[in-house]
């Protein structure tokens, strides 16, 4: 739970980070700060109102939230809130340019933290899963068809896109990759444990 958490927090500091380095957002942060255009809404609470409308959409894929699906949809917009209330956006370039990269790179970790406490997938997540199951594509054709549509939608919107849009897409994954051996909770009880050396 502890890793869960925190890892959420950071996830959504991560976020913040890159609002503030003003470079460019995570694709479905793209979509979020497009609508918080059109509605008053903040965007930590935009990410929590689209976790819930995408946790809807699990229903016909017939996937199951777990405790960490609930907190994913609740703690990040919070932190995104918090962590934007208490920073402002830098006026040079360096500046702003650092605080994108310092935001992938926490995203990446925060990722591998609370997808390593397996309590959950987020809701995310879970659609992306749940589709490349239900239609037999593969998980990267889903997660790109998803991640392409959602930024479309929120360029469409108003939204941010930018280098960092296109930095996270090319090394999110891989960074997050890297960090799970780290991070993954181990369910099954060690060797030693059962008396077998």
């Amino acid at each position: 739970m502890t890793q869960l958490l925190g890892g959420l927090v950071l996830y959504g500091v991560s976020l913040a980070l890159m609002v503030r380095g003003a470079l460019g957002l995570a694709p479905w942060d793209v979509l979020h700060s497009g609508l918080i255009e059109h509605l008053p809404l903040s965007l930590g609470q935009m990410v929590v109102l689209v976790s819930f409308a995408v946790l809807l959409l699990w229903i016909p894929l017939r996937e199951r939230p777990g405790l960490g699906t609930l907190a994913n949809a609740v703690v990040v917009g919070i932190a995104t809130d918090a962590t934007l209330a208490v920073t402002t956006e830098p006026d040079a370039v360096w500046a702003r340019g650092t605080m994108m990269v310092l935001g992938v790179l926490l995203n990446a970790s925060a990722t591998a933290l609370y997808i390593g406490a397996q309590l959950g997938r987020g809701p995310r997540d879970g659609l992306m899963t749940g589709l490349a199951r239900r239609t037999g594509l593969s998980l990267r054709l889903v997660r790109t068809t998803l991640e392409v549509t959602v930024v479309l939608a929120g360029l469409a919107l108003g939204g941010a896109l930018g280098a960092g849009t296109v930095l996270y897409a090319l090394t999110i994954g891989p960074l997050a990759q890297l960090a799970l051996p780290w991070t993954t909770v181990r369910l099954d009880p060690a060797r030693g444990s059962r008396g077998d050396g």
